[in-house]
This record gives structure tokens, C-alpha cells and sequence, in this order.
């Protein structure tokens, strides 16, 4: 009877044990559950160095491609967290397109949450740089906004469109004054053209106005000739407006241009160093060699600096220029054909010791 007694409180204290071990176990589960849940989900995650660092989410991207950009960023301490959090907080089922800024500190959940909600999304930034035909422009406004590049190529090459807004299908790229612009990604392409439009209204200042009106210039005729003088002074602005005035003055005359960007532009091949009689021989109206005058639309968004060189060109009788011999990306300029040939015929003579061949 003792021993049935002894044997039933020692199962009692093995089921105590067991219990007791049981219980332990899934205490410590739970605090190394909650620890780690505590650790991925509020813990920083995003480490910049102080470096701004931003993402775009575009329309239909995946929740996957969009935590794929954000870790190229190289901004993520932990990687598998992310993706953790990611899941738990639905964010497959809420991807909302946007610019969004990762900012030093974040944890996951700050940051899934902001690309949950939209919140902290910011402007777009806007800027122009090398910019030649309609398709080139059409694209590189599709990477500001959420639109396809089709879309801007429609309203560009529309000629009612255009109209509205008091340009033809060729002189409409004048519209577009270099600048930073700052744009929401969800803006259509309608409201970005006709934001380009005012922006456009804002910079023909009454100051700007009168100047042109005094060299006998439309405002399309004073970009079409800024990018020219954009094309052939590239590294030096301060020679531009120099520039400026030799093209005024062959206009004045009557003389034909004779720019060989304009001749480059009107073979569309942007690869040519030299400009060849193969070259001059082709019939555009951009040719200037061939065509009196300017040509019908600009060969690039020349920049506010050029424009404005064309605006306050400098006062001379010189007719001609042409790369000085000393390679300094400067023009040596010339009254008539005479002083001309001598100044080719000195850079020619440098590129020739240089071994240059061009």
C-alpha cells in the first residue's frame, strides 16, 4: 500500500515536471518570439550614412519588385526582416506608386507603412539635360510621371494640341524651358504639358519680351537660335552671347548660317565629329547650309543661360569662328572669309602636330 502511495506521488511529480518544463519552454518561445518581433519590427532597419536616398514605385509594380529596388539602395541592415514585415503587414495587397524618401533610422514597420499608405511620398524632380527629338523628350517625361512615353508622343505630335497651347507640332519643343520642376508621380500627362505651358508664360518675362521684340525674334525664334549657339559652344558659356552675335549678324545680312550642328541634327546621326560634304548635301530644312534663315524648330531645350546669351548678345562685325588652336574649347572669331581661313588654317596646322585627325 506504502509503495502504491510512493509510486503515485512520483508520477504526480514527473507530471509536475513535465509541466513545469512544458510551460518553461513555451514562456521561453514566447519571449524570444516577442524579442524578435519587438527586434524586426521596431527596431532601425535603415541605415544611409547621411546619404538622401529615395525609391519610385511605379504603377503595377510587385510588392517584391518595389522591396527589390529598396535594397539595391544598399540602405538595408536586414534584409530577411524587411521581407518579414512586409508580409505580416499585407503590403502585396497596398503597393501605391510614388517617390518615397528611406530615411536613416526607420524600422520596418515605418517604413512599409509609409509605402503602405502613400504618406511621406514626395515631388518628382524634372530636368532636361540632352534633350535632341520629340521621342527623346516623350521619354524622358514617361520617367517623371506615371505615364507612358505614347502618351506624350500623341499630344506633341498632335497638331490640335499643340494648337491649344500656341505651338505647331514642330516649334512646341520650344515650350520646354530647362529647369528643375517638382511633380507628383500620380500627375497626368495633360497637367504636365500645361504645367510646362505656364512655367514657359512665367519665363518670357516683359524683360525678356522687349529684348527679343528688338532684335525683330519670336520667342520660338530665340530658342531655335539658342540652341544653336547651345550646340556650338558646349563648354563655355560665357563666349556664348559672342556666339550669339556672330548668327545675328549673318541673319542680318542675309547670310545663310552655315552651323554644322544643324547640319549633324538634320541627319539625325549624332555620332558625326566631322562634317562632311556627304553631309552638307542632305535636303532639310535644318540644314543651314542648304536654307537661308533658322531653321523651322530647335536641335535641342537649349538652357536658360543660352537663351538668355541670344537675349544680351554681345555687339561686333564678326561673321565667321572656328576652334582655337590651342584646344581651350574657345573660338577664334573673324570680320570676313579672309581672317577666316587663316584661323581654320591654324587649328588644322595644331590638330595636324597634335596627330589629331578629325
Amino acid at each position: 500500500m506504502a509503495n502504491t502511495r510512493i509510486d503515485y506521488k512520483a508520477k504526480a511529480t514527473r507530471r509536475r515536471n513535465r509541466f513545469a518544463y512544458v510551460t518553461g519552454v513555451i514562456g521561453l518561445l514566447l519571449i524570444t518570439f516577442s524579442y524578435y518581433f519587438y527586434q524586426v519590427f521596431f527596431t532601425p532597419n535603415v541605415e544611409t550614412k547621411g546619404r538622401p536616398t529615395y525609391v519610385v514605385v511605379r504603377r503595377g509594380e510587385s510588392a517584391k519588385a518595389v522591396l527589390d529596388s529598396i535594397e539595391a539602395t544598399g540602405v538595408i541592415v536586414d534584409k530577411l526582416s524587411l521581407h518579414f514585415v512586409a508580409r505580416l503587414m499585407k503590403y502585396e495587397q497596398l503597393v501605391k506608386p510614388g517617390r518615397y524618401e528611406l530615411k536613416d533610422g526607420y524600422t520596418n514597420r515605418q517604413l512599409i507603412n509609409d509605402l503602405r499608405t502613400g504618406s511621406n511620398k514626395l515631388p518628382l524632380l524634372l530636368t532636361f539635360q540632352n534633350i535632341r527629338l520629340r521621342e527623346d523628350l516623350a521619354r524622358k517625361l514617361s520617367t517623371t510621371i506615371d505615364a507612358q512615353p505614347s502618351q506624350f508622343d500623341s499630344l506633341l505630335s498632335s497638331p490640335a494640341y499643340t494648337k491649344s497651347l500656341g505651338f505647331d507640332t514642330t516649334s512646341i519643343l520650344t515650350m520646354f524651358i530647362p529647369n528643375t520642376y517638382e511633380l507628383l508621380w500620380n500627375t497626368s500627362a495633360d497637367n504636365l504639358m500645361r504645367r510646362m505651358k505656364k512655367e514657359y508664360e512665367k519665363f518670357w518675362t516683359p524683360e525678356r519680351d522687349a529684348k527679343r521684340k528688338k532684335l525683330g525674334l519670336s520667342r520660338e525664334q530665340v530658342s531655335v537660335l539658342a540652341s544653336i549657339v547651345e550646340a556650338e559652344q558646349q563648354q563655355h558659356a560665357d563666349e556664348r552671347p559672342r556666339v550669339a552675335g556672330v548668327y545675328l549678324n549673318r541673319l542680318k545680312r542675309g547670310m545663310k548660317l552655315q552651323a554644322d550642328p544643324t547640319v549633324v541634327y538634320a541627319n539625325h546621326d549624332f555620332t558625326i565629329k566631322r562634317v562632311l560634304n556627304v553631309h552638307l548635301a542632305k535636303d532639310s530644312p535644318y540644314n543651314t547650309y542648304k536654307y537661308a534663315g533658322l531653321p523651322p524648330g530647335p536641335i535641342n531645350l537649349p538652357s536658360i543661360a543660352s537663351i538668355d546669351a541670344v537675349l544680351n548678345p554681345e555687339s561686333h562685325d564678326y561673321l565667321y569662328f572656328c576652334a582655337k588652336e590651342d584646344f581651350s574649347g574657345y573660338h577664334a572669331f573673324a570680320r570676313n572669309e579672309q581672317e577666316h581661313l587663316v584661323n581654320a588654317r591654324r587649328y588644322q596646322a595644331a590638330l595636324s602636330r597634335a596627330g589629331i585627325m578629325k
